[in-house]
């Protein structure tokens, strides 16, 4: 006997489970200024680097131009999310955010190498650098990073997408932050050598914060359960569950950035328990694991079920 019971999630109206309840209402707004913003600071700090030999400015600079490349990948992702499915893609383009955040990674790690093999060149053959420049051009990239990442606060705790986002822009904030404090060493003791150092010291410390949004958003492009969702603790729910017998083939895995999708065989010897019966386990499901779509099978325990899992149909 199957049966399927579905659950919509994300405030209970969106159907096909579309909507980002996390994020804030103003979200494209804030990509939008957030782009701008880093783009201009971007010419800003690569013109004063090179007008300075600063490679601390300069390594900013680059670290800052990868962070505005992915912003502009993670709107496009959370543009992409919000299509309505097709023939063809089924379940919209939900999973775009994640392949966002995967590709923002990345780019986040490419520009470490690149930063890095540039500083350590500069150790080889440091240049002289003016330490009152540096300070006054990376202050001014603390105020607009640190503005950018308010801008993803709301969003960055349920969905990985926004949180890579908002990652970024505190860690220009910090590496901004930094470089103000190795100016103003530049500046009171003449030791031209800080400022390689610093750049190394950047990409090292990006590399660390980008560690987690990359095996993240990795594991969930591989079907990983979503970071949040114990699967022996859904199963040992289901199976807890009145006239459940036993629960197999239970799969796990994630619906874009912010939910989950489940399917299980659930065994009920007594048979088919009623369609509400099954739209009360979907809509327990969204609200105590945060799993959004469910796909239940009901068996009732046959010779066929006993000779294929044995022991998932004892009861």
């Amino acid at each position: 006997m199957h049966s399927h019971a579905h659950s919509h999630p994300l405030g209970g109206h969106d159907h096909h489970g579309h909507g980002h309840v996390h994020a804030p209402p103003d979200f494209g707004r804030a990509f939008a200024v957030g782009v701008v913003l880093n783009l201009a600071y971007v010419a800003i700090e690569a013109g004063a680097g090179l007008a300075y030999d600063s490679m601390a400015l300069l390594a900013d600079a680059g670290h800052n131009l990868s962070d505005v490349a992915g912003l502009l990948i993670a709107w496009g992702g959370y543009k992409l999310a919000t299509r309505a499915p097709s023939a063809r893609f089924t379940w919209g383009l939900q999973r775009s955010p994640i392949l966002a955040a995967l590709a923002n990674a990345l780019i986040l790690v490419a520009a470490c190498g690149g930063i890095a093999f540039e500083s350590i060149h500069r150790l080889t053959a440091p240049l002289p650098v003016s330490g009152s420049v540096v300070m006054l051009v990376a202050g001014a990239g603390i105020a607009i990073n640190l503005g950018t990442a308010l801008m993803f606060i709301k969003g960055r705790k349920g969905d990985v997408n926004i949180r890579g986002a908002y990652l970024h822009m505190m860690a220009d904030a910090g590496v901004s932050a930094g470089v103000v404090a190795g100016g103003l060493l530049i500046r009171l003791t003449g030791w031209d050598w800080v400022d390689p150092v610093l750049g190394l010291g950047i990409a090292v410390l990006v590399l660390r914060a980008t560690w987690g949004l990359l095996t993240e958003s990795l594991a969930l492009t591989m079907d990983a359960v979503p970071a949040g969702i114990e699967p022996g603790a859904v199963k040992d729910w289901l199976v807890g569950l009145d006239g459940v017998a036993a629960v197999h083939d239970l799969h796990i895995w994630p619906q874009g950035t912010t939910g989950a999708i489940l399917t299980a065989h659930l065994v009920m010897p007594a048979g088919h328990p009623g369609d509400e019966t099954l739209a009360n386990i979907a809509h327990a499901l969204h609200h105590r694991f945060n799993i959004g779509h469910a796909t239940l099978q009901v068996e009732t325990g046959d010779e066929h079920c006993r000779q294929a899992l044995p022991e998932a149909c004892l009861h």
